[in-house]
C-alpha cells in the first residue's frame, strides 16, 4: 500500500513538472521539461550519496577507529539481508543519524558523535536498523529524486517569473505560453511539489520504522531512541543545510522554525505509538 502510494505521488510530481514546462513554453516547453526531468533523475541516481555525505561533512571511519559501531552495522545488515554499508561519522554533539546511497550495494550509514554518547546499545541498534531499512527499501533514491524534482519545479516557477517580466507570454496560438496559466503555475506548482515531496518522505519514514523494528527485533528500543532524539534536536537543532533535513531519522531543524508546519517527518507521537503497538 505504501509503495503504491509513493509511486502515485512520484508520478504526480513528474506530471506537475511537465505541466509547468507546458505552461511556460507549450509543447516544446513540456518536451524540454521531460528531458530535464530525466537528466536530473539520472544525476540524482548516481550522485545523491556523494552530495549528501559532503553536504553534512560526514567522514568515513575505519574498523580500527570504531570497532563496536562497525560490528553493530555488520550484524544488523546481515539480519536485513543486505551488504554491509560504509560507516560514517558526523562531528556534531546533537544525536541523529541518516543513510544514503542509490542501492544496497552502494550505501552508507552516518551517525553523529552525539548519538554515540546519548543512546544505549539497544537504542542505537534500533536507530541503525531504521537506517538500514531505508537502504533495504531504497528510500534514499526515492527521496533524492523527489527532492530534485521538487527543486526543479521551483526553478521552473522562477523561470516563469522572469519570462513574464521580459515579455515571454506569447499566446497559445503562437506556440508559446499562456500568461494566466503561467501565473497559476508560478503560485501553485512549487507549493504542490513541496507538499508531495513531504508526503513521500513521511510515508517512507513510517515504513522504515516498521522495517527497522523487525530487523532489530525490539520496537520499544527504537521508540525510546526516537523520543530521546526528538527531545535533543528540539533543544539543540543541528547546523545543517535544510535541503538535507529529510534524510535524518528525526527532524534536525526542530527548534520552533516555521518549517515545522511543512515537516518532512511524521508526528513523533504517531511514530512512537505505531512502534509500541507492534
Amino acid at each position: 500500500m505504501n509503495t503504491m502510494k509513493t509511486f502515485m505521488l512520484m508520478a504526480t510530481l513528474t506530471a506537475l513538472f511537465m505541466v509547468g514546462g507546458q505552461a511556460m513554453g507549450g509543447q516544446q516547453g513540456m518536451t524540454i521539461a521531460l528531458v530535464l526531468a530525466l537528466g536530473l533523475n539520472f544525476f540524482a541516481y548516481w550522485n545523491s550519496d556523494k552530495l549528501a555525505l559532503a553536504m553534512n561533512r560526514a567522514r568515513e571511519v575505519s574498523v580500527a577507529e570504531a570497532p563496536d559501531l562497525h560490528a553493530l552495522v555488520a550484524s544488523l545488515a546481515g539480519r536485513a539481508g543486505i551488504p554491509k554499508p560504509k560507516v560514517y561519522v558526523v562531528d556534531d554533539p546533537t544525536p541523529n543519524a541518516f543513510a544514503t546511497g542509490r542501492n544496497p550495494e552502494h550505501a552508507a550509514v552516518a551517525v553523529t558523535t552525539g548519538i554515540l554518547q546519548t543512546l544505549d546499545r539497544y537504542e542505537l541498534e534500533g536507530v541503525i536498523a531504521h537506517e538500514l531499512a531505508h537502504i533495504k527499501n531504497r528510500d534514499i533514491l526515492i527521496g533524492s529524486i523527489a527532492a530534485v524534482m521538487a527543486g526543479a519545479i521551483s526553478y521552473l516557477a522562477t523561470m516563469a517569473q522572469w519570462s513574464m517580466l521580459f515579455g515571454g507570454g506569447r499566446s497559445d496560438d503562437e506556440g508559446g505560453s499562456n500568461p494566466l496559466v503561467m501565473i497559476v503555475t508560478m503560485l501553485v506548482a512549487p507549493l504542490a511539489a513541496s507538499l508531495i515531496q513531504m508526503a513521500i518522505s513521511r510515508g517512507r519514514e513510517y515504513m522504515a520504522d516498521a522495517t527497522g523494528a523487525e530487523i532489530c527485533g525490539h520496537p520499544k528500543s527504537l521508540a525510546s531512541a526516537l523520543n530521546k532524539l526528538a527531545n535533543s534536536n528540539a533543544q539543540r537543532p543541528m547546523n545543517i543545510n535544510p535541503a538535507s533535513a529529510q534524510m535524518y531519522i528525526v527532524n534536525p531543524l526542530s527548534g520552533g522554525s516555521i518549517a515545522n508546519l511543512f515537516s518532512t517527518h511524521p508526528p513523533m507521537e504517531e511514530r512512537i505509538r505505531r512502534l509500541l503497538s507492534m
